[in-house]
C-alpha cells in the first residue's frame, strides 16, 4: 500500500530528494489514494490527458516524415523520461516526481516544432511552450478545469528549458535529460535524412562523447551521476557541458535552422500565420473550450493545441476551395 512506498521514500532516497509526502500540494484538494502517492497521481493523469495523446502527431524536428522512425513529439517525451529516470534512480531522487515532469514537459508544445513556437512569439510578442505547458495542465485540460497536478510537477514543467531553475532535484534531471534527449536523438534523425553523416560531427565532440548516439548519451548521463552523487545539486562537470554544448550549437547551425526541409518550415509559418489571422478576426468560429480569455490567448490555445495534420487539413478547409 502507499505507507510502504512512503517508508521507502524516507529511509531509501537521498536526504535531498523531493519526498512524496513534503509536496506543497494542489491549488484545489483532492481526497488522498490509498494506494498512489501525489506524484504518481500527476503521472497517471498525464498519460490520460488529450494533449499528452496529441503529441504522437507532433512534429520534433522534421516535419511529416514519410519514414516511421523519426521520432515525434511524443517519442521525444519517452526518450526524456527514460533517460531522466535512469539518472534519478541513480541519483537516490524521486523517479515518481522525476517521470511525471519528463512526461508532461512538451504538452504545450506546437505543431511543427520550434518552427510552430517561433511563429505564434513572433505574432503575439510572447509565447513558449514550456509556458503553454504549465497553462495546459492548469486550465485547458479537463474543459477549463486542468489537471490540478502538485507544485513540484508544475515548477519542474515550468523550468525545464536550459534556462530555468526548477525548485527540484527531479527538475533539474529532467531539464538535462531534456536536452541529452534532443540532441542525440535528432542527430540520429539528421543522418537518417541524409541532412549529415556522423563523420560531419566534431570530432572533439566525438572523441570525447562518442560515435555512436548510445555512447553519447551514456557518457552525458555516467558524467552527471559521477558529478552529482551525494549532492544538493544536480550538474554536468564542466569538461561535459563544454561538448554537450558544443554538440548542441553545431546542430542549431547545421539542422535546426538549415535543415533540408527548410522549405516546409516557410510553408508551415505561413501557413500558422493565416490560421492566426483568420481566427483573430472569426473568434466565433474558435471551438467551445469552457476557457475565457483575451482572443489573441484563445487563438494561441487552440494553434498551440494542433497537430500537424489538423492544422493543415483546417487551413485547407478554411483557403481552399474545394474544401468548403
Amino acid at each position: 500500500m502507499k505507507e510502504h512506498q512512503l517508508q521507502y521514500e524516507r529511509t531509501f532516497l537521498s536526504p535531498y530528494a523531493q519526498k512524496s509526502e513534503d509536496t506543497k500540494g494542489r491549488v484545489r484538494e483532492i481526497e488522498p489514494c490509498p494506494i498512489r502517492t501525489e506524484y504518481q497521481r500527476d503521472r497517471d493523469r498525464i498519460i490520460h490527458s488529450r494533449a499528452f495523446r496529441r503529441l504522437k502527431h507532433k512534429t520534433q524536428v522534421f516535419l511529416r516524415p514519410t519514414d516511421d522512425h523519426f521520432r515525434t513529439r511524443l517519442t521525444h517525451t519517452l526518450e526524456v523520461t527514460q533517460i531522466a529516470r535512469t539518472i534519478a534512480r541513480a541519483l537516490l531522487l524521486n523517479e515518481d516526481l522525476t517521470e511525471a515532469i519528463g512526461l508532461g514537459h512538451d504538452l504545450g508544445h506546437t505543431p511543427f516544432g520550434h518552427a510552430g513556437e517561433r511563429v505564434l512569439n513572433a505574432l503575439t510578442g510572447h509565447f513558449y511552450h514550456n509556458e503553454q505547458s504549465l497553462r495546459v495542465v492548469d486550465v485547458l485540460e479537463e474543459d477549463g478545469l486542468g489537471l490540478n497536478l502538485t507544485w513540484e510537477v508544475r515548477d519542474g514543467i515550468l523550468q525545464h528549458k536550459s534556462s530555468g531553475k526548477p525548485c527540484t532535484l527531479e527538475g533539474k534531471v529532467v531539464s538535462y535529460a531534456d536536452r541529452i534527449a534532443y540532441i542525440n536523438h535528432d542527430i540520429d534523425d539528421a543522418v537518417r535524412a541524409g541532412v549529415l553523416t556522423e563523420d560531419e560531427i566534431p570530432a572533439d565532440c566525438r572523441e570525447y562523447l562518442g560515435r555512436t548516439k548510445g555512447e553519447r548519451i551514456n557518457t552525458l548521463v555516467l558524467d552527471i551521476i559521477q558529478n552529482s552523487f551525494e549532492k544538493p545539486c544536480v550538474s554536468l562537470t564542466d569538461k561535459g557541458d563544454y561538448y554537450m554544448n558544443k554538440l548542441r550549437d553545431f546542430m542549431f547551425e547545421r539542422v535546426y535552422f538549415t535543415q533540408a526541409g527548410e522549405d516546409s518550415l516557410k510553408k508551415a509559418d505561413r501557413m500558422l500565420s493565416m490560421l492566426y489571422k483568420y481566427y483573430i478576426a472569426h473568434p466565433d468560429e474558435l471551438p467551445p473550450s469552457g476557457v475565457e480569455g483575451e482572443t489573441s490567448v484563445l487563438v494561441c490555445d487552440y494553434l498551440a493545441g494542433m497537430t500537424d495534420n489538423y492544422a493543415i487539413n483546417k487551413a485547407r478547409y478554411l483557403f481552399l476551395p474545394e474544401y468548403n
